[in-house]
């Protein structure tokens, strides 16, 4: 029995002397440059991170290297974090796609979404906006509905992906107005707005920042946004649920994640550093400027959003029929 006891006592103290350790090299977290994993290639996932990066470098004393990790709508980049090192010196750039999205509409993703990640902050949202090459006759949603009804699988759009936020909401579109369209992903939202362009695609339900220039610039038209309500910036521009599909929103998100693992003290300081950066009025504007909406809000608030947003993609995946193409 004493000897028992001792060996408790032993295991006891190796127990809290792992526990100081951890502590400790949590409190003097980071001592060298951390990996930002953007599981994209360049695109709005892209311009939000290197944005933000030079802010909360300056903050933590260390850089933050931005590095694009594209493949399989996100999935390749998230998995490779999430079974990464727990020490917070590699973090995820995680979407409604890599986080929502994905584990419904592929048979294996190699990670689970709401375990094997911890939560830091929700960063920002974007709508996404319907735009069509100019040279096209649709100029309204119901146009585009009337032509896809036309000539069912005859209307192309592009996405950045397979289960990305752009092939989502032309799923949602489908599955609400009973239209038939031809999906062709691309390794970038970029390549894809660009595909609208040059009339490889008919239209593309894009994320704003990088639509942005050429909508500006007349080389592609916008015909209505995903959100549930008009965009300031755009306020003669008609959402898609008041142009006749009731019912319809998308917005995009993008927040941080970490190893499942990783200490509390790291996710909360890096909570705090980010949220500091999204509050700084440089910061605000830039994003602000490219069509950003700025969220923030505690690991709890992220975690919660990601578990609502499983349940309710899940279910899209399943009654729009989509598939991984």
């Amino acid at each position: 029995m004493l000897i028992y006891k001792i060996k408790m006592l032993k295991i006891a103290v190796v127990a809290a002397g792992l526990a100081v350790c951890a502590g400790a090299n949590a409190q003097a977290w980071p001592t060298k440059p951390i990996r930002w994993v953007v599981p994209y290639g360049p695109g709005s996932t892209d311009i939000l991170a290197r944005v933000i990066a030079p802010k909360v470098s300056t903050a933590l004393g260390q850089q933050i290297v931005v590095e694009n990790r594209p493949g399989a709508g996100g999935s390749v980049g998230s998995e490779q974090v999430a079974k990464g090192a727990a020490d917070g010196y590699t973090i995820l750039m995680g979407t409604a796609a890599s986080h929502a999205v994905n584990p419904a509409l592929y048979s294996k993703v190699g990670y689970d979404a709401a375990k094997d990640f911890a939560p830091v902050i929700n960063l920002a949202s974007i709508p996404n906006v319907v735009i069509v090459n100019p040279q096209l006759a649709y100029k309204t949603i119901p146009d585009l509905i009337a032509a896809a009804k036309a000539k069912p699988g005859t209307i192309t759009y592009s996405s950045n992906g397979s289960g990305t936020s752009q092939h989502m909401s032309a799923a949602l579109f489908e599955m609400l107005t009973g239209v038939k369209m031809v999906h062709v992903p691309y390794k970038g939202s970029s390549e894809g707005v660009i595909a609208v362009t040059r009339g490889d695609v008919n239209v593309m339900f894009a994320n704003m920042p990088p639509s942005l220039p050429l909508i500006k610039d007349g080389r592609v038209r916008p015909i209505a946004v995903t959100t549930a309500q008009r965009l300031s910036a755009f306020p003669d521009l008609p959402t898609v649920a008041e142009t006749g599909v009731p019912g319809y929103e998308v917005s995009t998100w993008f927040a941080l994640f970490a190893p499942a693992a990783t200490p509390q003290e790291i996710v909360q300081r890096l909570n705090r550093e980010f949220a500091a950066a999204l509050a700084d009025a440089d910061i605000r504007e830039k994003l602000m400027a490219q069509g950003y909406t700025i969220n923030g809000g505690s690991s709890q608030d992220l975690g919660n959003l990601v578990r609502t947003e499983l349940v309710k993609w899940a279910r899209v995946v399943r009654e729009s029929g989509a598939k991984v193409e």
